[in-house]
């Protein structure tokens, strides 16, 4: 049996950039609708946990379909069940192999052109093979005495017609998971991100660290006031990144650096017994072309000031090393502890850690690797991240 597909088919192609901005837009539409933002049909297409629901709700829409189209014309009793089984089958092979192969691995990568060639040569071979499968079990007698092709040919066509807006759907049904997910993605991240801020300010910028900041710079006043003008200048850039640059998504990977330098050059004033070894010569040439969050590495360095108290006055350590290799960057921060010191607040440092850690899952997805270990004299962290 003879198929073609309608050339209205590939003219899909040329609209795709359109009609998928078109497709967001109303989306965005719809999602501001509040009876819709909640509404059990958006959790049906979205929540894992019905997607044994969902998928049963599309097998018996996808059935009535069929069984109500001109797929059945001219045929009764076994042949139609098996007309209508073989139909069905092979429909939901194409949305299967469209939803889970074809839009994942070439439409949400904008890949569109080879998305709908491809869609197009799995939509005709399944046709096709349709075709072969009926054609061989039909007979000149099953057709009552019309001729053959014709029904079989019409129910093709109207069936084909019935096809592209399901398969069409299942698209759309991808679209709306992978926005709405993405959304919700996106609002979590602003919300921890948010939090984490303000809990950094607290932590960081509070009112205990500026007095002592403050009276170690008039104590250097009078002693020396070069030093005292250095740390000054260091305190100003240190509350100017605070206020300003926190604010955006990403920032420049020297912004950070200098960050944390200026955050490590104060506490070195405040405790006279601290070294601090901070490498950052591999990366020179990429610190005004790389950017990374705000922040990223403020937790863990501020773990490592806190917890590298040495009660028996010897010298406390924190070593950190940034770099980059193939596309990633990697951050490592080593503190020694004291065994006889077990940290002041080990509630907010491990909430802290946990923030830092679903931030991490937020912004990387799994593509991140954040390895802790912590030992009886020495606590190190190591984090790797794609540029």
């Amino acid at each position: 049996m003879e198929f073609c597909i309608r050339k209205e088919w590939f003219g899909i192609i040329q609209n795709t950039e359109k009609d998928k901005t078109r497709i967001f837009e109303r989306l965005n539409q719809l999602m501001k609708d509040p009876e819709l933002k909640d509404s059990r049909l958006q959790q049906l297409i979205v929540d894992d946990r019905h997607s044994i629901l969902r998928h049963a709700v599309l097998l018996v829409a996808m059935l009535l379909v069929i069984f109500f189209s001109n797929w059945q014309y001219g045929n009764s009793g076994l042949l139609k069940i098996y007309r209508l089984l073989c139909v069905f089958s092979g429909l939901v092979l194409m949305c299967y192999v469209n939803m889970f192969i074809l839009v994942p691995l070439f439409f949400f990568r904008g890949k569109y052109v080879l998305y709908f060639v491809l869609l197009s040569t799995v939509v005709s071979i399944c046709m096709v093979g349709m075709s072969m499968i009926l054609d061989s079990i039909l007979s000149p007698s099953d057709t009552h005495g019309n001729h053959f092709h014709d029904p079989v040919e019409r129910g093709f066509y109207d069936g084909f017609i019935i096809l592209v807006p399901i398969i069409l759907m299942t698209t759309m049904i991808k679209l709306f998971q992978r926005w709405t997910r993405d959304s919700q993605r996106i609002t979590d991240l602003k919300n921890i991100t948010l939090s984490m801020e303000l809990n950094e300010l607290k932590n960081q910028i509070n009112p205990h660290f500026l007095f002592n900041m403050l009276n170690g710079i008039k104590a250097l006043v009078r002693t020396n006031p070069e030093k005292a003008t250095h740390v000054i200048m260091k305190l100003s850039e240190f509350l100017r990144y605070q206020i300003y640059e926190n604010n955006d998504e990403r920032t420049l990977l020297r912004s950070e650096i200098v960050f944390l330098s200026n955050f490590l050059e104060l506490e070195m004033i405040r405790r006279d017994r601290l070294s601090i070894d901070f490498d950052t010569s591999a990366i020179d040439s990429a610190l005004n072309s790389v950017y990374v969050p705000p922040n990223l590495f403020t937790t863990f360095v501020e773990n490592a000031v806190k917890h590298s108290v040495n009660v028996s006055e010897g010298i406390s350590s924190i070593s950190i090393k940034i770099d980059i290799t193939q596309d990633q960057l990697h951050f490592s921060c080593v503190n020694s502890k004291d065994p006889n010191f077990d940290g002041a607040d080990q509630k907010n440092n491990g909430l802290g850690l946990i923030n830092i850690k679903r931030r991490l899952e937020l912004l990387y997805s799994q593509n991140y690797a954040l390895d802790i270990e912590n030992q009886p004299n020495q606590f190190k962290v190591t984090l790797t991240i794609p540029l």
